[in-house]
């Protein structure tokens, strides 16, 4: 708002800066006139707002990216995004003990400075003045250095965690009054539309999530998508250090986080690196016209995958792979630009810091340059040794996620990717693997994939779905009993990995590909408060809803005691008469998980499953708590499942 001072306009009072002054300068200063923002210690989500009165000649800056950043960081370079008129122009003189300028780089286009400072590990906080100097112009910006305080979060997350993925557009909206803003109005008829959830309705449902027995929550991406139309999803990014205010303020998600953390529960963000949004502040005024690949020139990306290890790949084919965009509206960023490379490194970096998250979601993964994602995750692993990466690896074949996983043999580089994401066995479990209608054998496919766990440096350490946003859902509008349910998400959470959850699974919901990415990510019920049933509670379930939700409940908190199955090794037989039985074993800890795929009851000698049972006597289902002898044959009900803590 031109002409107010921070502390002294109405319109500034409890707002997040960021919000306040979107792309108008941020600093102006004359000869005559300097007004210098005072430190904004706990203002963290955007750069110092100083407002004078402009006269010819001042020098202007627009943008400070970072906005702020800490001491005591383990990587003690700090690039500095500057954007204003011809400020490119200008030179920079630094006097603050402990902070060096490294670089001044200059980019094709005059109105960005890129700063390289130095930060030695004795710096203290404070705010460091930075001195621009053009012609007889001087301007004084005061960066914002602070204190390292929050060490809590940042934690990663691992198999013995559940995540469950929520589109926060569609999950609850708990303030309507962000619903409707940049002349895009909510409107829930129409499944490409904005439809109001926020992070005050995630907030909201945290107990719910604890209740169930969920252990993380990974968001899809939050950040402004200030596009036309509205870009509920998240992945048309304008600004990425900034929450969209639909969702609601980079303090509110702070805010989430952490009470999330006090709750017992992790938080996962989403994050793009591969492309922004076409309406991105910067796109009409780039930097260099190597910013956006194939020069801002809109060419097709052909989706080619495997290009990038494809050793008989054209070098064509792989270009336009790499290069070319997925539409217009998402150009396609240039990570081997040194200067937009250590920017969106540390963009990720500060979102860790700001808001202590516990991992990242990285999408389109395999799109991007492979050294670049390869930093990208050593500095983030360097800075928090503890925190987990997982990269959307969308391959039919396990062999091409098993490359992009760390320390991989398939690889001649180290992708220092911890967590890759287990496609090929998604797609078995959604192609008729639990089909409750017809005798077959597919169990066998998921069998012979997992038998293919050799190719992966940690099998135990990749994500396992059912079904996520970009994906049909498991659950079918056809099935009439819970045969199916209950045997993928028997199987998904005792097996090998990090299980992961889409949202309303629990409650049956559903949608197909063939109905559209909207049908994919129906609103919860209940999470509006016009809705007409409410299935966040008991009471607005359905009978077979609430039989689902409660027996994935019982699954999920099993799951957090069960250190065979979050931490144990897993031995597995071949299917016989289409039953498929697997073992998790941890010291003195073990679980037999046995799955029949048959339309018929299935007995089943017990002896040939040695290996797992060992000594052990007793098997105690986990769902009715029911005790079997181990010591003679077993028979298990048509498309049943038993899982079985076994005891002497």
């Amino acid at each position: 708002m031109p002409g107010c001072r921070p502390g002294r306009c109405a319109a500034y009072q409890g707002v997040d800066p960021c919000e306040h002054y979107g792309s108008q300068p941020i600093y102006r200063k004359t000869n005559k006139n300097i007004l210098m923002l005072k430190n904004a210690i706990g203002l963290l989500t955007c750069a110092f707002l100083l407002w004078v009165f402009p006269a010819a000649g001042a020098i202007t800056i627009t943008r400070v990216e970072p906005a702020n950043w800490w001491t005591g960081m383990k990587n003690k370079e700090l690039q500095l995004l500057v954007w204003g008129p011809e400020i490119g122009k200008a030179t920079l003189t630094i006097n603050y003990p402990g902070v060096k300028l490294k670089e001044l780089a200059k980019a094709t286009n005059p109105n960005y400075l890129f700063v390289y400072l130095t930060i030695a590990a004795d710096a203290k906080p404070g705010t460091v003045p930075l001195q621009f100097t053009a012609g007889k112009d001087k301007l004084t910006f005061e960066y914002p250095l602070l204190a390292r305080t929050d060490k809590s979060g940042a934690n990663g997350f691992d198999a013995a965690d559940v995540l469950y993925l929520i589109t926060p557009d569609r999950f609850a909206n708990a303030n309507p009054a962000n619903d409707n803003l940049d002349s895009v109005l909510v409107n829930r008829g129409n499944p490409n539309a904005r439809h109001g959830g926020d992070l005050e309705g995630v907030s909201a449902h945290l107990d719910y999530l604890k209740d169930l027995g969920i252990t993380t929550v990974w968001l899809n991406p939050i950040q402004e998508n200030k596009m036309r139309g509205g870009s509920y999803h998240g992945y048309s990014i304008t600004d990425f250090y900034k929450v969209d205010p639909r969702f609601g303020s980079n303090k509110e998600f702070q805010a989430l986080v952490k009470t999330g953390h006090d709750k017992g529960l992790k938080m996962v963000m989403d994050m793009v690196l591969n492309h922004c949004g076409s309406s991105h502040w910067w796109i009409n005024d780039p930097p260099s016209k190597d910013w956006i690949n194939n020069e801002g020139v809109f060419m097709q990306t052909n989706h080619a995958t495997v290009s990038v290890m494809d050793p008989h790949a054209s070098p064509t084919e792989r270009n336009t792979f790499l290069n070319g965009w997925f539409t217009r509206s998402m150009p396609d960023l240039n990570q081997r630009n040194r200067h937009l490379a250590t920017y969106l490194i540390q963009n990720s970096i500060w979102w860790i810091e700001y808001a202590r998250i516990d991992g990242i979601r990285q999408d389109t993964y395999s799109y991007m340059d492979y050294d670049f994602l390869a930093r990208w995750c050593r500095e983030v692993s360097e800075e928090y040794p503890r925190f987990n990466i997982v990269g959307e690896t969308w391959y039919n074949k396990s062999t091409s996620s098993a490359w992009w996983q760390q320390h991989s043999v398939l690889s001649s580089k180290n992708s220092y990717l911890k967590t890759s994401m287990d496609f090929s066995l998604t797609f078995i479990m959604q192609n008729n693997a639990f089909d409750g209608a017809t005798d077959n054998g597919y169990l066998g496919n998921i069998f012979e994939d997992i038998a293919q766990d050799f190719i992966y440096p940690d099998p135990y350490n990749i994500l396992v779905f059912l079904d996520n946003h970009d994906m049909s859902r498991f659950n079918l509008k056809e099935d009439s009993d819970l045969k199916r349910y209950k045997q993928g998400l028997a199987f998904l959470l005792t097996t090998r990995g990090i299980p992961q959850i889409y949202y309303g699974t629990e409650v049956l919901m559903t949608g197909t590909k063939q109905e559209g990415d909207g049908r994919l990510r129906k609103d919860f019920p209940g999470g509006w408060p016009d809705d007409k049933t409410d299935q966040f509670l008991k009471s607005g379930r359905t009978p077979m809803q609430q039989e689902a939700w409660a027996y994935m409940q019982k699954l999920l908190q099993w799951r957090k005691t069960s250190l065979a199955v979050t931490g144990g090794k897993l031995i597995h037989y071949a299917p016989q008469n289409s039953v498929y039985v697997y073992g998790r074993i941890k010291d003195n800890h073990r679980v037999l998980v046995i799955l029949n795929g048959s339309l018929k009851d299935q007995t089943i000698k017990m002896d040939r499953f040695v290996d797992v049972t060992g000594g052990c006597g007793h098997g105690m289902d986990i769902i009715s708590s029911r005790s079997l002898d181990l010591t003679t044959s077993i028979t298990i009900p048509a498309k049943g499942e038993y899982i079985l803590e076994l005891s002497k």
